[in-house]
């Protein structure tokens, strides 16, 4: 085959590169505004916000402030979905960026409580409602970005989107943290929490300057006059691909249970069991840096072997991990728990998390593979919003003594995720302009498809 010019490549490379930039930085952004709130509700805003209740009951009305967000993310995603699906990726990442830099940094102008009453809680929900819609519409656009940008290793050019998520909760424990190392509590309750908030307005000029510098995808640019005259996105999935969007909610669902349980969960449970709340969170923060690079690597290794062998490792292991978890956490060493969070955010959660962006892009046509993709996997991310409550609950109803049901029920989870991926065919070398097929045939094994040249 005559070797292509440079001159016909290089463009191609450039808005690559650019567009995984993009969807990283954008994603990083996205999760700084999206996380910050929900460290900030844990314990900042159940005083400001909620001071009129008991302090047992404004935890948990703050707490349920920060579940609004992902119940809103699965609307997001058939929102923009349904425009990306027709106007373009680009168009709709530009707005969710604005959207999430706006409600963000509106949260920082916010007046308490004591100063207007209940008008303050509940315009905080309605602008938690607007995080949870950005975000939701965020993933799925970023994630084609770099996919349907990419001519070959989509997994791991795909993934960077996904390693946003702990660069942003890095990024939003440290400035909320040195923040308040900064001055008083006092002064931190009365309005430092509030600079966190407004940075976002900064991010968002950084996070657009980059973002509008890159090109439409080539993949979207070709099927352009198509979509213009399509049936809805949604009516196209629900209608033609009803099992794939169940396999993919199935699929990812696992991982968003682990997430939720290893980041939100623990936090609480480790200071139950006796660690400073600090040491806690100094453990995560190691360990959602470390994920960064598990993120990436898992799904580089699953453009080798193919999507399915990894994420089926990583469930299989995190299963048999969701019993050895609490009794790590219950030895009282902090080098214990930290090990605990490494293995399960860093090495484990990667198998499962790092493919997702690519098997997401890959199990959808053109047509609808953003409203697709974006709605499959934010169904299966209210895992990581009421897996917390739910473990809460069970924890206070059996007095301390509910962590076998938990891990009963994360194992449970892993194994609906194996069903669903061996009921998958093999994604990996999927041609994007054509449409995923769901069944395996019964030829098929992992990483046997017929490479791709999108």
């Amino acid at each position: 085959m005559p070797e292509t010019p440079p001159s016909q490549t290089q463009p191609s490379q450039t808005q690559l590169r650019r567009a995984v930039s993009s969807s990283f930085i954008g994603s990083v952004i996205e999760y700084y505004d999206f996380l910050l709130y929900a460290t900030a509700s844990a314990v900042i805003f159940n005083k400001v916000f909620f001071s009129s209740l008991d302090p047992l009951a404004a935890t948990v009305a703050s707490f349920g402030t920060f579940a609004t967000g992902y119940l809103a993310r699965p609307l997001g995603g058939v929102l923009f979905g349904h425009f990306g699906d027709r106007l373009g990726r680009k168009r709709m990442l530009v707005l969710t960026m604005t959207l999430m830099g706006v409600a963000s940094f509106l949260i920082g102008l916010l007046p308490t409580y004591d100063q207007i009453g209940s008008l303050a809680p509940i315009t905080l929900v309605l602008l938690r409602i607007l995080q949870g819609i950005a975000v939701g519409g965020e993933w799925g656009g970023a994630v084609l970005m770099s996919a349907e940008h990419a001519t070959s290793r989509r997994g791991l050019w795909a993934s960077f989107t996904n390693a946003g998520a702990p660069s942003g909760m890095v990024l939003s424990t440290a400035v909320l943290t040195g923040t308040g190392a900064v001055m008083s509590e006092q002064a931190f309750l009365s309005w430092g929490w509030r600079v966190p908030f407004l940075l976002s307005i900064l991010l968002l000029a950084v996070g657009l300057f980059v973002r509008l510098r890159v090109t439409e995808t080539p993949v979207f640019e070709a099927a352009r006059n198509a979509a213009a005259r399509q049936t809805a996105p949604l009516l196209d999935v629900l209608r033609n691909h009803p099992k794939t969007l169940l396999l993919a909610v199935g699929v990812g669902l696992s991982a968003f249970v682990a997430q939720g349980t290893l980041t939100t969960y623990l936090i609480a449970y480790g200071v139950r069991a006796g660690f400073p709340r600090q040491a806690v969170l100094n453990g995560l923060t190691l360990s959602s840096a470390l994920a960064v690079v598990g993120i990436v690597g898992c799904a580089a290794l699953s453009d080798r072997v193919g999507r399915r062998p990894v994420v089926l490792t990583g469930a299989l292991l995190m299963a048999v991990f969701g019993f050895v978890l609490f009794p790590m956490v219950n030895s009282g060493s902090t080098a214990v728990l930290t090990l605990a969070l490494v293995l399960g955010q860093s090495i484990l959660h990667p198998l499962m998390f790092g493919p997702l962006a690519a098997l997401y892009t890959e199990l959808f046509a053109t047509r609808s593979r953003y409203t697709g993709a974006s709605l499959g996997y934010q169904i299966a991310g209210l895992g990581a919003g009421l897996a917390p409550l739910l473990f809460a609950q069970l924890d206070a109803s059996s007095g301390g003594g509910g962590t076998t049901t938990t891990s009963t029920i994360i194992a449970a989870s892993c194994l609906l995720t194996v069903l669903c991926v061996l009921a998958l065919r093999e994604t990996r070398g999927q041609d994007l302009t054509s449409v995923a097929v769901v069944a395996p045939s019964s030829g098929d094994v992992p990483g046997a498809a017929k490479p791709s040249s999108a």
